[in-house]
């Protein structure tokens, strides 16, 4: 029930003009970056710092973070559109959602004083990055059968695990590290607590997984072996981790789905551009229904996934319930932009698989948010119980 002395939170259907500037100013930064300086530093094997730093350099990465702690002090919607122009660019940027999304969250809400002054603020400034360490290779989703263990010592608390997926600990300085340090009940869902771990930590040991991804994240298999981290941090106390690592997810989600919307955009410019100057019997190919209708219906949906993904992050900044529409927009944004992607590639006929054409190397990007952060039946799982009260099936 909404507290009626509460404001409610509300969705502007026309942008305002501080959104708007918003939009032009991140959209002329990586504008100047482009899909191909992306593709060229997936290419040489490194993250694309320069595109990263000129964000930072105007506070673009820390627009969610608290201005106490050096950020722009605005919301959720405002960096999911910074992740939704760096996308149109062709220039998806995935640690948006992990670094100042997830972990900036996490923080937000259950760092102490100490710990927001000391990692928040990095997350302000644009110059921190972090990685989140939670899948396991026999938990998956269900967080509750994590196996890495925490156990006390003395002042001190000693991690022994296996975290797997785990993304851009390559140019990350600390992650959050989800693990057991208990039983919650008989059923055997463990305690769980989260650390922040130092990513050249002694004990801790990372091997690549090779996957086909034209991402310039890497994933990595982790192996904590008997890695020692002070009491300074744990995160929101001991047992807390899974209503911290909860807080989180929203905030995934819909970066997940700004990420979507974004290359949908890239991928419609693209093909629109194309299907106007290639002619074929002395017409553009956009004049022919078969190539402009699959292109207008991508749209359509495209912009269905992106209203609910703008109505998410709204609740999500307003503290209201956000579950339901984070794991709609998640759904929809990875099945529209997905489309978009496709046919795009299908109004390039054979240019769509060069590498000249800058769209078929996208489509791993995509594709993977099918999968991460929840699946798509995991989305439809939690809408079946908790949206239509249906039996839990799982």
């Amino acid at each position: 029930m909404i507290n009626p002395s509460a404001a409610l939170p509300v969705l502007p259907l026309v942008e305002s003009d501080e959104h708007r500037l918003l939009r032009e100013s991140v959209r002329e930064i990586a504008g100047g970056f482009g899909h191909e300086y992306f593709a060229r530093v997936r290419r040489e094997g490194r993250p694309p710092s320069e595109l990263w730093e000129a964000l930072a350099g105007h506070g673009f990465l820390g627009v969610n973070i608290p201005e106490e702690y050096d950020g722009g002090g605005q919301g959720l919607l405002e960096l999911a559109l910074v992740e939704e122009e760096v996308s149109a660019a062709g220039c998806p940027l995935l640690p948006l959602m992990v670094s100042p999304g997830v972990a900036g969250t996490i923080l937000s809400l259950h760092g102490s004083a100490e710990q927001k002054d000391r990692w928040l603020r990095p997350l302000g400034t644009g110059k921190g990055h972090y990685a989140l360490a939670v899948t396991e290779p026999d938990a998956g989703s269900n967080s509750h059968k994590i196996s890495t263990r925490a156990r006390r010592d003395g002042d001190s608390w000693v991690l022994r695990g296996t975290k797997t997926y785990i993304s851009g600990v390559e140019d990350s300085q600390v992650m959050l590290v989800m693990a057991r340090t208990g039983e919650a009940d008989e059923r055997g869902r463990g305690r769980l607590s989260m650390f922040l771990v130092d990513v050249d930590a002694p004990g801790l040991e990372r091997q690549p997984i090779e996957t086909v991804s034209e991402a310039p994240e890497q994933q990595w298999t982790l192996f904590f072996d008997d890695v020692v981290v002070g009491e300074d941090r744990l995160v929101g106390g001991e047992g807390a981790g899974l209503q911290a690592g909860f807080d989180g997810l929203n905030p995934e989600r819909i970066l997940g789905a700004a990420v979507c919307i974004g290359v949908g955009r890239y991928a419609l410019d693209r093909a629109s551009e194309y299907a106007n100057k290639r002619e074929v019997w002395g017409r553009p190919i956009g004049a022919h229904q078969g190539v402009a209708h699959p292109l207008a219906d991508a749209k359509i949906a495209l912009e269905a996934a992106r209203l609910m993904t703008y109505k998410a992050a709204v609740l999500q900044d307003a503290g209201a319930p956000a579950g339901e529409a984070s794991n709609m927009a998640k759904l929809l944004a990875a099945d529209a932009g997905g489309r978009c992607l496709d046919q795009a590639i299908q109004t390039h006929g054979g240019n769509g698989l060069s590498v000249e054409y800058g769209l078929a190397d996208l489509w791993f990007i995509v594709r993977l948010m099918k999968i991460a952060p929840v699946s798509r039946e995991m989305v439809l799982n939690y809408v079946a119980q908790h949206s239509l009260g249906l039996p839990r099936s799982y």
